[in-house]
């Protein structure tokens, strides 16, 4: 449709003036001289054969023609404005990736950089949520999720736990193993750390994050594992948070069984030492859980290749 209109600079200068009553006023908004804003308003009255405005003594006042157009006027612009912002307004999240502190603090923030350098189109948000972990509420979270489907391009969850999400395409991405860890002045001080059986010399550290108390890693496991008998595998203290665990063992205060993909980047730059190459593998999985409406969604697919390929690079040692 073509639309008979005025210069559009005079429409907006109309506005300004009637909702100030005052060309002065309307210029310092508009940023222009008030001489500017009269010679607008002229323009657009000898435009419409009408005049809009009443000059009086004591200053303007709409007259019976400004007032009947203003309300349009003010409609339109408004229009205008949204439209304009709904352009500018930064985009949605294309990508919204879920998943537990540990592994979202440990592995994914210091890998997504490479999944954004390749796909420097998609927006990323990371979410860390300690309710990817199974827990007794791990249906009724997916549930709800489900009835709530989010509102961006993509939604994927890297989960923690035994795979069974009903509703839900998942993939087993990787059965990650504990390793002991601890820093290399713990190792440096205090009774040599020779065999496994020294370890009843040192404080263990113990991770309860995951909410299923057999399910968590467990140094009895690890002892019986590596041999050891006659230690108390409970004493220490216990940390409700993996990342806790994870700063107690950067400042010395013990030994920890931590999962060997989170603690590669300190393995190497020496921040950490794993003392006895015995590794207790989890009785928990790593899993990519997506929403069967978002399984089809190119970013999806591009990001769950990616993270397949990533999770088992030699270079990140998974």
């Amino acid at each position: 449709m073509a639309y008979r209109l005025p210069p559009l600079s005079t429409l907006r200068t109309f506005e300004a003036a009637a909702r100030h009553l005052s060309f002065k006023k309307a210029a310092d908004e508009l940023a222009v001289t008030p001489s500017a804003v009269s010679q607008q308003i002229k323009k657009l009255e000898a435009w419409l054969g009408a005049d809009l405005f009443l000059r009086l003594p004591e200053g303007i006042a709409l007259s019976e023609q400004g007032a009947a157009m203003l309300p349009g006027i003010r409609a339109g612009l408004d229009n205008f404005a949204a439209g304009v912002e709904q352009t500018r307004r930064p985009r949605a999240f294309d990508l919204t990736l879920s998943a537990p502190p540990s592994f979202a603090t440990r592995w994914l923030v210091h890998h997504v950089a490479g999944f954004a350098a390749r796909c420097p189109d998609v927006a990323i948000r990371i979410a860390s949520n300690p309710d990817n972990i199974d827990g007794p509420r791990t249906l009724a979270d997916l549930a709800k999720r489900q009835a709530t489907p989010g509102l961006t391009s993509g939604e994927v969850a890297i989960r923690f736990g035994e795979g069974h999400y009903p509703g839900y395409a998942i993939e087993r991405l990787l059965q990650p193993e504990y390793v002991p860890v601890c820093s290399p002045a713990v190792l440096q001080s205090g009774p040599p750390l020779r065999t496994p059986a020294d370890i009843a010399q040192r404080v263990l550290i113990h991770d309860e994050m995951i909410p299923a108390i057999d399910k968590r890693p467990s140094w009895r496991a690890w002892l019986h594992r590596a041999g050891v008998v006659g230690v108390d595998a409970e004493r220490g203290p216990r940390f409700s948070n993996s990342v806790l665990v994870h700063e107690a063992v950067l400042e010395g205060q013990g030994i920890a069984l931590v999962i060997r993909q989170h603690v590669e980047s300190d393995v190497a730059a020496g921040r950490l030492v794993i003392p006895f190459p015995i590794s207790l593998p989890s009785l928990y999985s790593y899993f990519v859980v997506i929403a069967r409406g978002d399984i089809d969604k190119p970013v999806v697919g591009r990001f769950r290749d990616w993270l397949r390929a990533e999770l088992t690079s030699p270079r990140t040692g998974a």
